[in-house]
């Protein structure tokens, strides 16, 4: 059974604020808990139905009436848990690190975090005002790759200003990335969904790449998370996989 003292506290993590009062944040749906359950993450609470997570401490056994009341999914799955936000782990100054200017859509972010996982990118550096990575959409669509991939937020101008490796960006007008010798140790910037990469960041960019358009209609541009992902994979062109 769930007290309204805990649906007050998990109803509360959908907002950024009272995520970081608490310091806890919000995963669902079966996998997504498991890897966190593996991981060095620390458990809060868990509210599951019959039949899941029964071995587990700090369980709390639910209906679905009940899990639909703490859920953040128009769906709930079998299981919510609530874990404690971890310290942020020091950052890797090798191999290739991705850097989000003002990325807002959570969607996008999760997308970008689950991809880095893939092409084992460790380090995700963020502006102040990217996304939070446990806002719950978040979480969702990582599918468990916050796990392995460590999210800092930082002043970016600082960030690069001080950076030792090359700076490349993503930009509608910059050179065509196929074909370019890209370094295995280096940094890309990828900007706001609506707006690009900042004029303070842009500033910083050494190298500006884009992905060159075949069609013949005059398409906007490519969604960031799918942008990224070309560009990440064009790095990781000439690396062997393990």
């Amino acid at each position: 059974m769930v007290s309204k003292s805990q649906i007050k506290l998990i109803t509360s993590l959908a907002q950024k604020k009272y995520r970081q009062q608490h310091g806890l944040f919000v995963v669902e749906g079966l996998k997504g808990i498991e890897e966190f359950l593996d991981s060095s993450a620390s458990l809060h609470s868990l509210y599951a139905l019959p039949g899941y997570f029964e071995t587990e401490k700090s369980r709390f056994e639910v209906s679905d009436r009940e899990l639909k009341k703490i859920s953040f999914l128009k769906t709930p799955q079998k299981a919510l848990a609530v874990f404690h936000i971890p310290e942020a782990g020091e950052e890797l100054n090798q191999g290739l690190t991705l850097v989000l200017d003002e990325v807002r859509d959570p969607g996008n972010l999760g997308t970008i975090i689950r991809y880095c996982d893939w092409y084992g990118i460790q380090n995700v550096v963020c502006s102040k005002q990217t996304v939070d990575c446990y806002n719950p959409k978040v979480v969702q669509a990582t599918m468990g790759s916050l796990t392995r991939v460590t999210i800092h937020y930082k002043d970016l101008e600082n960030y690069l200003k001080s950076a030792k490796r090359p700076v490349y960006g993503a930009f509608m007008e910059g050179a065509p990335v196929y074909g370019q010798p890209l370094p295995e140790d280096a940094i890309l910037v990828l900007g706001n969904e609506a707006n690009g990469i900042s004029k303070e960041v842009e500033a910083l960019v050494q190298h500006k790449i884009a992905i060159p358009r075949f069609g013949i209609h005059e398409t906007e541009s490519l969604n960031v998370a799918v942008a990224g992902a070309i560009l990440v994979s064009e790095f990781k062109r000439g690396l062997t996989a393990t």
